[in-house]
């Protein structure tokens, strides 16, 4: 998996590799080791989420905070998003700046934010 570091120092977008063939494809969306080795962040999910949204929707704003910060790791399944974190930490050389991404079906990039970094999700 390919993995690149944005603006933010933090936020992480990843591509598996894809393996196609005359039946479909195939691809590690998720390897803990790599993940660890690219990030420097061994933390275990504990929790995945799925959601369908409609043209057009925007889910919203979420801040992170303690004790309800969590790591998300984005991607999707169907369609395409265009997710959006904004660095709300007043220490921070961007603080106030953002960065965004698509995510697609197509491309099978996943975007990852840390709940360390404390930031705002928008998606």
């Amino acid at each position: 998996m390919a993995y690149t570091t944005t603006p933010i120092a933090g936020l992480w977008i990843f591509e598996p590799r894809l393996f196609e063939d005359e039946r479909g494809h195939f691809y590690e969306s998720f390897n803990a080791k790599n993940f660890a080795e690219a990030t420097g962040f061994a933390r275990d999910f504990v929790q995945d989420n799925h959601s369908l949204s409609h043209y057009g929707v925007l889910r919203g704003l979420h801040c992170q905070l303690p004790p309800h910060d969590q790591n998300k790791l984005i991607r999707v399944v169907q369609g395409l998003v265009y997710d959006v974190a904004l660095d709300l930490r007043k220490s921070s050389p961007t603080y106030g700046q953002y960065f965004g991404v698509e995510l697609s079906s197509e491309n099978k990039k996943q975007f990852f934010i840390p709940q360390v970094l404390r930031m705002a999700l928008w998606f």
